[in-house]
């Protein structure tokens, strides 16, 4: 682990840049090699990316972070007495706009934002220093299904994982991640989740397809991101934007579409990759959730729900979780 101070910030690195390369590597050569094509959707979020996330969760379309707010608002205090917490950390925090409110409410004396992207890490925590003079920001770059075990350990903590975050993970990830949440939370750590629950097919493909088009925006991004890390040659206007409710699986799924017959090179991988008019490549799930489905999971990875929280409508959920003695 290497550290930087920046401001009162101080910026741990478990994810190095050479290590975050490598793994980009590996991820899209065997997604683009695979059949179907798929992206991992930990790449979208370079700072261009970050910035149209943000955007989106500002779109009327787009119900699950005020969906999110309004139940962290709402049941804040019964938060804070529950956890108790000397240290927040929150996993996937990005720009750190939506944990203002929780530091407000659970009132750490250290914060830990962790998050994949180093460039937004850095921006994020050096607001957040200023915002929070008294608070000691510890952030970490690192990825959260890999690095859980080395975060700070010290006091009691509360790690949260807000967002539906969650929902990108397929079924056996998932349960891998809980696992290690359940391993890495000691006496008096709790586990704040927020997830997005199952509804009509017609409000969440709009929630995946808003009318202005920002989402296809964010979608399209993660091909930019390719030709810039990667040295490729994406036509970005020779793909669409497609966003479908599975059924079966209980999930939303965006795909980039390819409209025409090509071939797109990444210089870096020594790599060509050809599409067909019309082929698919996948770029994110986001699963939805029933409670006792959810809750199932959570107790087989070693974590009993404490609370379960819903907005007015149903649409969302905040859990509290703790590890189970000898989970």
């Amino acid at each position: 682990m290497s550290a930087t101070r920046n401001q009162t910030a101080e910026i741990a690195v478990l994810f190095s840049a050479e290590e975050r390369d490598t793994e980009l590597r590996e991820d899209v050569r065997l997604g683009l090699t695979s059949t179907p094509k798929e992206l991992q959707p930990k790449w979208f979020y370079d700072q261009r990316g970050s910035e149209l996330f943000d955007a989106i969760t500002q779109l009327p379309e787009y119900y699950l972070t005020r969906a999110e707010r309004s139940i962290l608002e709402r049941h804040a205090d019964e938060i804070a007495a529950l956890t108790d917490a000397a240290t927040l950390i929150e996993l996937g925090s990005g720009t750190s706009d939506k944990t203002r409110l929780l530091l407000d409410v659970v009132a750490p004396r250290r914060f830990v934002p962790f998050d994949v992207s180093e460039e937004t890490l850095r921006g994020s925590a050096q607001r957040l220093a200023r915002e929070y003079p008294a608070l000691d920001v510890q952030a970490v770059v690192g990825d959260f299904e890999q690095h859980l075990a080395l975060l700070p350990k010290n006091g009691r903590r509360l790690l949260a994982f807000l967002g539906s975050t969650i929902g990108n993970l397929p079924p056996t990830r998932r349960s891998l991640f809980l696992s290690a949440v359940a391993a890495t939370l000691g006496d008096g750590d709790t586990f704040l989740l927020g997830v997005d629950l199952v509804k009509s097919a017609a409000r969440l493909v709009a929630a995946y397809d808003d009318a202005s088009g920002v989402t296809r925006e964010f979608n399209l991004n993660v091909l930019r991101v390719l030709n810039h890390e990667l040295d490729g040659d994406f036509d970005v206007s020779a793909f669409e934007h497609v966003a479908r409710w599975n059924a079966e699986a209980e999930w939303m799924e965006m795909f980039v579409r390819s409209l025409r017959e090509q071939t797109v090179r990444l210089e870096v991988l020594e790599l060509e990759v050809g599409f067909d008019a019309g082929e698919l490549m996948r770029t994110e799930i986001s699963a939805k959730f029933h409670q006792r489905r959810l809750t199932s999971e959570l107790e087989a990875a070693g974590l009993a729900v404490q609370r379960w929280w819903t907005d007015d409508a149903g649409d969302f959920a905040v859990l509290l979780a703790s590890a189970t003695q000898g989970g």
